[in-house]
């Protein structure tokens, strides 16, 4: 009982605090992301906090697997540095003894990376994609915007306006761009704001140029004006139906059966059992090298866990391309790696016995 309660209160603080740094690192990366997107115009710039926030939660569960993996590693390199291990080891408790109180700790972890993997990753990148196709099929007068070249709902115009002015329907050194009809305009004037034009809006500019194009001919036509409306589109553009495996349910995945479906759901499934294995895993390769240091093994944590999620992303791809079936590729993945890691753990717990046996003879 001293034993298990020791090691798991260990166990939590250490997992508590690598959570919080992980976090805090990968919230920092998505909020530059989302930054960038929103520079571009893919993302409303008044939601981009809401954006990181469901990005962020779509990637929990890797989170919480690196962070159990992690603090495992860093709880058992402690030990065998302080020769707690030993002792452990002397009082007959092997390595097969530890996995009882690593479940137990890591089970609540285990459980909300399942329900985040199947539930919080698919509902994440809906809302992510909703929230871009609202802002991307807009009208053209809420996708103008000063200082910048925005392109139109339908995408046949590009606007800029540069706007020096506090009202809000009026700007200064105005370019358009616009391609319809079998030809190419150019459109630009010294100022230009919104007006009524019957039942829509219109973008009435004075004192410009358009220069319009024939694509057939080439031949090219040269106006000035001193008033020219355009109208503009104020239309949201209803956005089409996204079919991506990412943004469907676990359950309409396994309903489907098509490769590219279960490819995403081996995604998520290997999600979960990829953190049973990094615990295992763990267990089994952690250990103290007095010559390099208690360094190497986050290191290798890191490495390990890297490779892991690298092959789980491999397979994705081989399933989605039906080069190999889905269940047969995460039984011989996860269970070879479940296996292996029993494996080792049998072969050092027998190294340590045999060594026990030759020091008492000796």
């Amino acid at each position: 009982m001293l034993f298990d309660s020791s090691f798991r209160k260990e166990l939590g603080r250490s997992f508590g605090a690598t959570l919080v740094v992980l976090i805090t690192v990968v919230m920092t990366v998505m909020l530059i992301r989302t930054l960038g997107q929103a520079s571009v115009g893919r993302v409303n710039p008044s939601e981009v906090l809401l954006v990181m926030g469901l990005t962020v939660l779509g990637h929990l569960p890797t989170i919480l697997t690196l962070s159990l993996f992690v603090t495992i590693t860093l709880v058992l390199t402690r030990m065998y540095a302080s020769s707690e291990m030993v002792i452990w080891f002397a009082c007959g408790q092997g390595l097969g003894a530890f996995v009882r109180p690593l479940l137990r700790f890591a089970w609540p972890v285990l459980l909300a990376v399942a329900a985040l993997a199947l539930l919080a990753w698919p509902w994440s990148n809906q809302q992510i994609q909703d929230l871009r196709e609202r802002f991307q099929g807009r009208g053209d007068i809420e996708r103008v915007a000063p200082g910048r070249f925005i392109e139109s709902a339908g995408g046949q115009r590009v606007f800029f306006i540069d706007k020096d002015s506090a009202e809000a329907d009026s700007g200064t050194n105005i370019f358009i761009a616009a391609s319809e009809g079998g030809s190419e305009a150019v459109i630009s004037a010294e100022r230009g704001h919104l007006v009524t034009l019957g039942e829509g809006r219109a973008l009435q500019l004075d004192q410009g140029f358009r220069l319009q194009t024939n694509d057939a001919t080439g031949a090219m036509r040269v106006s000035e004006f001193a008033e020219y409306s355009n109208r503009i589109n104020a239309q949201i553009i209803p956005a089409m139906r996204d079919d991506a495996p990412r943004l469907q349910s676990s359950l309409a995945l396994l309903r489907s059966g098509s490769p590219p479906y279960l490819a995403e759901l081996s995604w998520r499934l290997g999600l979960l059992l990829a953190a049973v294995n990094c615990v295992l895993i763990a267990l089994a390769v952690t250990r103290v090298n007095p010559r390099v240091g208690r360094s190497a093994g986050l290191v290798f944590s890191l490495f390990a866990f890297a490779t892991y999620y690298n092959l789980i992303g491999l397979g994705q791809g081989w399933i989605e391309q039906g080069r190999v079936g889905a269940w047969a590729f995460m039984l011989g993945l996860h269970g070879g790696i479940a296996l292996a890691a029993g494996a080792w753990m049998a072969w050092r717990q027998r190294n340590w016995h045999v060594r026990a046996n030759r020091e008492a003879q000796a």
